[in-house]
């Protein structure tokens, strides 16, 4: 007696011998080499199902951490044995076949020889072939658990013309498909199903698809003529070439005026019909779409990758699939590659250096690379969060310094930037001046810049004195500012070393140990272009231009505790304060670049004005 276990109903006929689905059983059918073979080489999304998560999973690479100079010759043995380019061939062979191998020659001992990693020396790595499961036969499964083997083949042979050759496992780097539901304990039988095993119905079934639709299109229009009697016409050769004649000269004539003549004088078939029939292809391509969808499901790639091509749609974004897709080949470089490399890894490193230093180790860099929009964004909110953690004392300056060179030197931010840090090696504080470099204010002196103000440098010191406090920067180009001003009627305009933009001003005291160094640097340059206005306020005429530069530095200092007497911030250059006869109306705003130099700290002065020196 058989007892069976599954859902039926008697109403419905479900599970039952009525159901049409009841006797579906799945039936395990090999595919063999020559079939995987053509489809990897016929079938192209047979091809990028193979092809495309090994690829990005070596795409980026990886990032050795330890001295430069240690990372160095590691890289140049990686090149020079083309590990990156071996290690995806043999990845390939695995996901194809089932299995694929890396065979590590050495310039020491034989090829049975069990290979002992700690007696590697520098150089000692002589090759490094890439084989398929088809041309390296695996000997006896290792059964015995207090083996390092356990599981490997006992040895491996390769067969040549000449001959065959006993590898020992030691030597062999197995990359496997897709895994079995258990292992098998028969020789030769260490490896595992293609990739293609599960998925080829799927993907034959989306090639189907297209090639049924491309086969249609011949079809997308016919003509039809229904002649009456035509049985008759065709029962003798003579008629039957009258007829065949007669429609052979109509389609011509059709071809060449664009128009179908039929006659109807009782001579020839009468009452005869003419009527065009084309096929609708606007469903089609949802059914390609849904084709293509299923095969990437069943290669686990979305589709956005699978077809190279942007996500349609009104709310399509792809965004998530592609990051989802990102993080599903990162888990597989950490859980799968990572342990497959570690013995050929080990030799790598005794390859390069000689020996297997202490704290050295690598990093798969990120398959997702913002771009250059999203590095800056996600360096201001980092700077931000280290302003906010030095103004609050959460953490020593010198902690903070050091966290901040770490991130700075380990991002493309600011390329050479960590070589910078080599050569400065002095405290990213800065360093505290001496009595005889301070001006009279108690700032660093500098004997060229008026009142011996210099550009704020951030001091190693505790908290200061509060005082107001006066952020500027002085035009670069002044010159050609004032050329223009002229060129515009302004009989008086500023001098050109008092040309200026305005960032900050706080009559109310403020610690000026707080305020974060800027990030723009000695310069600030606005690129020539974008909105430009010429107002008056009060007395000033002024050029009113558009810097989120200096819209960040001014918020940045009010974070700080600086206050600012309007209603909102607008950069801005006073150009004169004696606007003579001329009609702003008909001035054209300066539209040319703006360059200013570094920022300047100083203490407000309300009487500044008077002592503004005469124009030239």
């Amino acid at each position: 007696m058989w007892l069976t276990d599954r859902l039926a109903s008697f109403v419905t006929g479900l599970g039952l011998a009525k159901d049409k689905g009841a006797n579906v059983r799945h039936i395990h059918v090999l595919r063999d080499r020559v079939e995987l073979d053509a489809a990897y080489r016929d079938n192209w999304i047979a091809k990028k199902a193979i092809d495309i998560v090994p690829f990005d999973m070596l795409r980026e690479w990886r990032a050795w951490q330890a001295d430069e100079k240690l990372v160095g010759a590691i890289e140049a043995a990686e090149t020079a044995l083309g590990y990156q380019t071996k290690l995806l061939a043999a990845m390939i062979r695995g996901r194809l076949y089932g299995g694929g191998a890396i065979l590590v020659g050495t310039r020491r001992g034989l090829p049975t020889d069990e290979l002992v990693i700690e007696r590697l020396g520098k150089g000692d790595i002589a090759y490094l072939h890439v084989l398929s499961r088809h041309e390296i036969h695996a000997g006896q499964i290792e059964l015995s658990p207090l083996s390092p083997y356990f599981g490997e083949p006992t040895y491996y042979e390769v067969r040549g013309a000449t001959g065959s050759q006993r590898i020992h496992p030691s030597r062999v780097i197995r990359f496997l498909g897709a895994p079995r539901p258990e292992h098998s304990t028969a020789q030769s039988d260490c490896w595992s199903d293609s990739i293609l095993q599960a998925i080829l119905d799927a993907v034959d079934q989306a090639s189907s698809a297209a090639q049924h639709i491309a086969a249609m299109l011949p079809e997308a229009k016919q003509d039809i003529i229904s002649v009456p009697g035509l049985s008759t016409w065709l029962s003798t050769e003579e008629n039957t070439k009258k007829l065949t004649d007669r429609f052979a000269y109509a389609s011509q004539m059709k071809s060449m005026f664009g128009m179908l003549v039929l006659e109807g004088d009782g001579k020839s078939p009468e009452g005869e019909t003419y009527q065009q029939k084309q096929l609708s292809f606007a469903s089609l391509p949802d059914v390609a779409r849904l084709f293509l969808q299923i095969a990437s499901g069943a290669a686990d790639i979305p589709v956005t990758r699978m077809l190279g091509q942007s996500p349609a749609g009104l709310n399509a974004t792809g965004d998530s699939d592609v990051r989802n897709y990102y993080d599903h080949v990162g888990a597989k470089q950490r859980v799968e590659l990572t342990p497959a490399l570690r013995r050929l890894d080990r030799m790598i490193l005794r390859h390069a250096l000689g020996e297997e230093p202490a704290g050295c180790w690598y990093s798969w860099n990120p398959l997702y690379q913002p771009s250059e929009k999203e590095k800056a964004e996600v360096g201001k909110i980092k700077a931000d969060t280290v302003q906010v953690l030095a103004n609050a004392a959460l953490a020593p300056e010198e902690v903070l310094a050091e966290g901040v060179k770490g991130w700075l030197t380990n991002t493309d931010l600011f390329p050479g930037i960590d070589k910078a840090y080599n050569t400065h090696s002095g405290p990213l504080t800065g360093s505290e001046p001496s009595a005889d470099d301070l001006g009279p204010d108690g700032l660093p002196a500098d004997p060229e810049r008026p009142g011996n103000v210099v550009p704020f440098r951030r001091q190693a010191t505790t908290d200061a004195a509060p005082r107001s406090l006066y952020v500027s920067r002085k035009l670069k180009n002044a010159d050609d500012v004032l050329a223009w001003a002229k060129s515009q009627g302004f009989t008086n305009p500023m001098p050109a070393g008092e040309l200026h933009v305005t960032i900050a001003y706080s009559k109310a005291p403020i610690d000026w140990m707080k305020i974060a160094p800027t990030w723009q640097g000695e310069e600030l340059k606005v690129d020539a272009g974008g909105p430009r206005i010429m107002e008056q306020f009060g007395d000033a005429v002024v050029l009113l231009f558009a810097s989120s530069d200096l819209q960040w530095r001014h918020r940045e200092i009010g974070e700080a505790g600086a206050t600012w007497d309007h209603p909102d911030f607008q950069p801005q250059v006073t150009i004169t304060w004696d606007r003579g006869d001329v009609d702003l109306s008909t001035v054209q705003a300066y539209n040319g670049p703006l360059v200013f130099g570094p920022e300047i700290f100083a203490e407000v002065d309300e009487d500044w004005r008077a002592k503004l020196p005469a124009a030239e």
